[in-house]
């Protein structure tokens, strides 16, 4: 495909694409400075206009002119003074001083140092950052300026109006319009399905979710200046008119006193905690005032927090510090609910995936298990309230793809009436055509909610009928009303047993339950859908399906090379259950020397089925199995590429029997399989067939296990 050309103006038109959004959109709330920047912006010359934009497409606020290279700029200079006569540039001042110093290459210093006069006090070898150093604290900003080539330089002025700008319309801080060249390029995508219209309400929510929004992006590095800038301006900040400007304001709060806590500033941190007033806010100066003694405010606020809590995550935090701290209980709720979790045993080759060995095990018990996690419950929240979140004007731009009012927590103010009609059918159990509607109607429009590749529709028709409809209902009520909080934590697996629903949060040893998914049980709990901790015990599990494959292939080559044949045996308690064995006709020649090997010949694959043919009979013989195989990268790999080809995924726990046979067997020359067979008396007639070295390799893993029942060799076997 020929690359994507932009046009010689196109970051002008991008800019020009902006500020007609905004004007038309925000007109009501933009300021006299607003409005005078873009007169001025439409007064300037093209060639001014473009270099302004430039400056503001690229990284810092100082410039050396002498590193311009446009050739769209006729005339670059004309330009920079137009700037400057504007009051959008301007040249360097005292408190540049270090971005101008780390502007400058290091030969530039150590020369502008000799022709100051302080040849002598400086050395070569210092590294950059020393030599800006030893400028600021020895050599005076003009006399630097003077002989370090300042005169070169311009600087970005009066840049707020350009910042507000930009955050009206794409909705977070952005200092440039990269994002509109990488839409033009291909290279982002953007929503087609937009509105176009102001995400907030007035000018005070505006501005001040600007500022807080700002605060939050210049404190992402901590630094004692930055932080202590962070201070003034969250204190001493504008109003918050809304829960969205509060919710800003509270994470800069939150994020600024835990700096100011770590360096031992309580009393700041305090401050700072009481004014952010979030819950995270709370939880922290809680804490605080538990730590330095101060018990009886700390109880005061604890009992608050419980009886008003901001969510149910914060109400979960206060009963169970309130219990440690004052009511005698000894252990947290997270670590008694792990302790009560039921212990399930699972295969120690699912040490790297303890939820498929779950689920696995779930399945033998009967019913079905789905993969849910957050994914499920996203998935549905989507689907069930799609006309509201992406048909009723909540993408305001192009860039946007998560409804603003999930954001600022307004969808369940907006939507109250829609939102209680649909909870209603929930409740009632007419809900699932509304999710068959939109799917059939969206399906595979871009969201910022779910991805379309992983809805099941299995899950959740089984969730929609299986689970307690009023409970449901409460759940995705809570959705509605904290999205951003009720994002995540939801527990790994759905059973459907029964006509049943239950969930189960996996948790193998060393796991620990994080306050989200403590809440999340308790709240599924409450609304009836039960809801548990597996705890996974891995030891060696007689019940789980081994099974051993063996292909045979072109060649060794995974990527270009195919496979002519596979071989699999299923192996339960030490017992051969099942056998599974297809030629396949690999779509290209066979070489002499495989055909010599193997005995397979293209006779043979001429009219035996293509891969695509036996994939899905394959799949289903394999079902929760381990996949076992001597040397088990070389055939996992060989079918997860013939997978791929047909754009599926393949992803099972894999033993190797040569791993196994070297640690808990040592002491042979060499681990192949016919050596091995040999050794141990195994049956190998024909070698080099699929299902003939499968039916041995079958063998070796019953070696091999016989000694993980005795307990011989404890370590679990790794992932090869």
């Amino acid at each position: 495909m020929k690359p994507t050309t932009l046009p010689v103006y196109y970051y002008l038109d991008h800019f020009v694409e902006m500020l007609q959004f905004v004007e038309q959109t925000y007109g009501e709330i933009l300021t006299d400075e607003d409005r005078a920047f873009t007169a001025r912006f439409r007064g300037l010359s093209q060639d001014a206009q473009c270099l302004l934009i430039r400056m503001i497409n690229r990284r810092g606020t100082i410039f050396n002119r002498a590193l311009f290279k446009y050739p769209e700029i006729i005339d670059l200079d004309s330009a920079a003074r137009d700037l400057i006569g504007c009051g959008q540039a301007r040249g360097l001042r005292a408190d540049d001083y270090s971005a101008f110093l780390l502007c400058q290459p290091k030969t530039a210093l150590l020369d502008g140092a000799r022709a100051a006069g302080y040849g002598r006090d400086v050395r070569t070898s210092w590294s950059k950052p020393a030599l800006a150093d030893f400028f600021i604290t020895t050599i005076p900003f003009d006399i630097a300026a003077k002989h370090c080539g300042a005169g070169n330089f311009i600087a970005l002025d009066h840049t707020r109006s350009i910042e507000f700008l930009l955050y009206l319309y794409f909705g977070k801080t952005a200092d440039n319009l990269k994002d509109f060249a990488l839409r033009d390029l291909g290279v982002l995508r953007t929503n087609r399905e937009t509105s176009f219209s102001a995400r907030f309400a007035d000018a005070d929510e505006a501005r001040a979710c600007f500022h807080y929004s700002q605060v939050l992006d210049r404190i992402d590095v901590e630094s004692a200046d930055l932080d202590g800038w962070a201070v003034t301006a969250i204190l001493d900040g504008p109003p918050r008119t809304t829960d969205y400007a509060a919710d800003l304001a509270g994470r800069a709060a939150c994020q600024v006193g835990q700096f100011f806590e770590k360096q031992g500033d309580i009393a700041l941190a305090e401050r700072l905690y009481r004014f952010g007033r979030s819950a995270d806010c709370r939880e922290r100066l809680v804490r605080l005032l538990y730590a330095k003694g101060d018990k009886d405010a700390a109880e005061v606020l604890l009992r608050d927090m419980i009886d008003d809590p901001e969510s149910d995550d914060e109400h979960v935090f206060a009963t169970d510090f309130y219990a440690r701290k004052f009511g005698g209980r000894r252990t947290g709720l997270s670590t008694e609910l792990l302790r009560s979790g039921r212990m399930i045993v699972v295969d120690d080759t699912f040490r790297g995936n303890p939820e498929a060995g779950v689920a696995g095990v779930l399945r033998r018990q009967g019913g079905r298990v789905y993969f849910a996690e957050n994914t499920l419950w996203l998935t549905l929240f989507g689907l069930l309230f799609w006309d509201e979140l992406f048909e009723s004007g909540q993408l305001h731009s192009g860039f946007d793809w998560l409804p603003h009012c999930l954001r600022d927590r307004t969808f369940h103010r907006r939507f109250a009436a829609q939102i209680d009609s649909k909870l209603a059918q929930v409740r009632s159990g007419p809900a699932l055509p509304i999710i068959l509607r939109t799917v059939a109607s969206k399906w595979g429009r871009p969201n910022g909610v779910f991805a379309w590749e992983h809805v099941q529709m299995d899950a959740l028709r089984s969730l929609l009928e299986g689970a307690h409809a009023d409970g449901l209902a409460a759940i995705l009520r809570a959705m509605c009303a904290d999205f951003r909080g009720m994002r995540d934590g939801f527990p790994d697996l759905m059973h459907l047993c029964d006509g049943k629903v239950s969930f189960v949060e996996v948790k193998a040893e060393g796991d620990a339950i994080r306050r989200n998914q403590l809440t999340r049980l308790r709240q599924l709990a409450q609304a009836g859908i039960p809801a548990e901790i597996g705890r996974v015990d891995y030891r060696f599990d007689p019940e789980q399906d081994y099974v051993v494959v063996d292909i045979e292939t072109t060649g060794s080559w995974s990527s270009g090379d195919r496979i002519t044949e596979i071989g699999a045996v299923k192996v339960r308690n030490h017992q051969v259950v099942e056998e599974w064995h297809s030629l396949i006709n690999p779509q290209r020649p066979i070489p002499a020397k495989i055909v010599e090997l193997t005995g397979i010949t293209n006779q043979m694959v001429r009219d035996a089925p293509v891969f695509h043919e036996i994939a899905d009979s394959f799949m289903a013989f394999m079902g929760d199995g381990i996949f076992v195989a001597h040397n088990v990268n070389f055939d996992y790999g060989f079918l997860s590429g013939e997978y791929e080809r047909l754009e599926k995924r393949i992803r099972f726990p894999k033993l190797c029997t040569c791993v196994g046979m070297r640690r808990r067997y040592p002491g042979h020359k060499s681990y192949g399989l016919g050596k091995l067979c040999a050794i141990y008396g195994i049956e190998l007639e024909d070698h080099h067939r699929a299902l003939c070295d499968a039916r041995a390799t079958a063998q070796l893993l019953n070696l091999i296990n016989k000694k993980r029942v005795d307990g011989i060799d404890a370590d679990a076997e790794q992932a090869a």
